[in-house]
This record gives structure tokens, sequence and C-alpha cells, in this order.
């Protein structure tokens, strides 16, 4: 390698490493970077597969894919396997490789079903931070069916860089997450503390008013702040409870009965399969389920609800079904509530699907799948 070489690569390094660390969201990082690398390196096009521990793996960045893999929004890239993933998944991808064809390319060849602009082969890397490992990191160019040991020294020393920002930003998130937590927390402790015990307290004094006085009206009066005093004193648990989901330690169906409970609800649980949740999802399951519970004290006037909660091999599924007065819900339209609206990004956020049924007069129905 020569001197210019040796210069252009650190030079294409430092400017990777810049993006890096100036990103703090995962996909919009990892696009920029892609992009850059393929600038600055004269490549055309490129794509990343972040893989979990189950195999499961997305498409978080790509730029110029060839028409033949952007059918159905990208549905080539987002099923079935391919050579470059299974060599990651068993364990025979520890370095950067030529993968001499592209089984996605291969398939689109011989099914005749788009352009692939003259793309056939590309390179392979895996993403990884010491023992960690993330995903891939493919690139190629049209025509292009080899990659020089210095090409692919250059991709495995950027795919080092990029696994290393994909782990701090994951530390990041979590940090985030558990400080976001401690906040909850504190939150409610001061909420029960000060304002709760405020509430109690003129609970008391209007029911002492109540009767220490003779007179009709000022016994309503007094009724009357008792009355509103003890129903904010029952939001204001809600809203504690929200905050600190005391309860979740025991199982979504045990955190959920008990917030039911608390809301004055009949609920009769029911649990098909067995299954050891992820915390995300755990957590997901709880505020969808709040708030689907919580809507069915403020509108659905039933007393009753029915949870049941069904774990498949891929998925989990909870439904939340009410008898109640329901309302108009034309599938398709937006969702009339900032609510439901909460539940559905919840859901989607972790590549799942919410559901609602409803109709004046025949209850309502709040199904969730969640992927796991």
């Amino acid at each position: 390698m020569t001197v210019e070489n040796r210069h252009s690569d650190i030079g294409i390094l430092k400017e990777i490493a810049e993006l890096l660390n100036e990103g703090t969201e995962l996909n919009t990082v990892l696009s920029e970077v892609l992009s850059r690398l393929l600038h600055i390196t004269g490549l055309e096009t490129g794509w990343i597969f972040l893989i979990d521990e189950q195999g499961d793996y997305q498409l978080p960045a790509k730029v110029q894919l060839p028409p033949a893999l952007t059918l159905n929004e990208y549905r080539p890239m987002c099923e079935g396997g391919c050579w470059c993933v299974d060599r990651y998944q068993d364990g025979r991808l520890n370095k950067a490789t030529n993968i001499f064809e592209c089984k996605r390319l291969e398939d689109a060849i011989n099914n005749k079903t788009g352009e692939t602009n003259g793309l056939t082969h590309h390179a392979t890397v895996p993403l990884r931070a010491g023992a960690e490992r993330f995903g891939v990191l493919n690139v190629g160019s049209p025509y292009k069916t080899h990659f020089k040991p210095e090409e692919l020294a250059l991709l495995e020393a950027v795919a080092f860089q990029i696994g290393t920002a994909i782990k701090r930003i994951r530390l990041t998130l979590k940090e985030q997450e558990m400080a976001l937590a401690a906040e909850r927390n504190r939150l409610a402790r001061d909420l029960h503390d000060s304002v709760n015990q405020l509430l109690f307290s003129l609970s008391l004094t209007a029911r002492a008013g109540t009767e220490m006085t003779d007179q009709k009206e000022l016994k309503e009066t007094f009724s009357y702040i008792q009355d509103l005093a003890q129903e904010a004193q029952g939001e204001m648990r809600a809203l504690i409870w929200q905050l600190r989901p005391r309860g979740l330690e025991n199982g979504i169906i045990c955190a959920l009965a008990g917030y039911a409970d608390l809301l004055g609800l009949r609920i009769e649980t029911e649990v098909k399969g067995v299954a050891s949740l992820p915390g995300k999802v755990e957590e997901a399951l709880w505020r969808i389920g709040q708030e689907a519970l919580g809507n069915c004290k403020k509108h659905s006037q039933a007393e009753k609800v029915q949870l049941t909660l069904e774990i498949k091999t891929d998925k989990i599924q909870m439904s939340i079904e009410d008898e109640g007065c329901g309302f108009i819900m034309n599938p398709g339209t937006e969702l009339p509530s900032l609510g439901l609206k909460s539940m559905e990004a919840r859901a989607r956020a972790l590549g799942g699907t919410t559901s609602i049924i409803s109709k004046p007069g025949h209850g309502t129905s709040v199904i969730v799948q969640i992927p796991i």
C-alpha cells in the first residue's frame, strides 16, 4: 500500500468517526454513515442488516438498491434468508469477505422480478464491538465482482467503528431509560407525599365541616367538596400507579388486574401459553393495557372487562374487551384520541400492531400483537 493510499484510508476513517461520534439516533446514524462511506470509496450500493440474538433481522439503512430489491417497500430485502445472513448466523462470517454472488439478486434475475442494474456481487463485513455482534454491512457496485485485500481491510476498519457506535448508542438509550424510570419513581413519590396527602386532608376537613353544621346548604357544599376530593384522590392514585407500576415484577397479568381493581373494574383473565417476555414488550403491554382499562372506566359505562393474553411461537397477543356503550370506529380512518394513538405508537415501535374494534351498543375490543 502506498503512502497516498494510507493517507486516503486515514482520511476516510476520520470522516466516518466524526459522523459516528455526532449521532444519537441509530437508524439516522447508520444511513448517514453508509451514504458517506459509499461516496468517499466510489462504491454505489450498500445496505446494513441489524440482526438480533434470535436471528431476526431488519434493514435500517440502504443506499441505491436496484429496483428489483425495492419492490413492495423492500420486501425482497426483508424476507427470507441469504448467504451473508446465513454465514453470520452460523458463525462463519468473522471478517470482511467477498461474497461471490448475492442470493437476493440471483433470485431477482432468475424470477425476472426487476432490474438489478448490473449489481451481482457484494462484500460483506460483520458489525461488532469486541465479542458483541450486531449485524452485517454489505457494499457493492455494478459489474464489480471482487474486492481487493486493502479494500476489505478498510471496510473492516469502518465496520469496527460502526459496531462500536451501535454499542455506544444502545448503552446511551439504556441509560436514558433508566434515568426516565428513576425520574418517574421520584415524581410518584413526590405526588404521594404531597398532593395525595393534601387531598386526603381536604377530604377529612370537608367531612368534619359536614358534621359540624346543621345548615342544609353548607352540608351540601361540604359534601360536594368531599366527593370532589375523593374523586381527585382516586385519579391521583391511578396516576401514581402509572408512573411507578408496582406489581409488574409479578407479571403483566397481575399488574393489569391490580390496576383494574384500583379503577373499580371487575376483570376476568385468561392466559394461553407460557413465555418469559422481554422487558420492553412487557412495559409496552403494561402501558397499552393501562390506557385501554382507563378508557373503559371513563367512557364504556361497563363494570367488567375481559383480559386475554395468548403467547404464540413468534408473537404475543393481548386483548382487552368490554361490553360497554362502544363508539363509532371506521376502519382505515385516523384514531379519534391521543390515548388510542399512543397505544398504536407503542406497539408499532416494537414492530407490532394494534386493532381497535368498536360499535355503539356492542362494546369495544383492543387487540395488540407484538413479535417476541
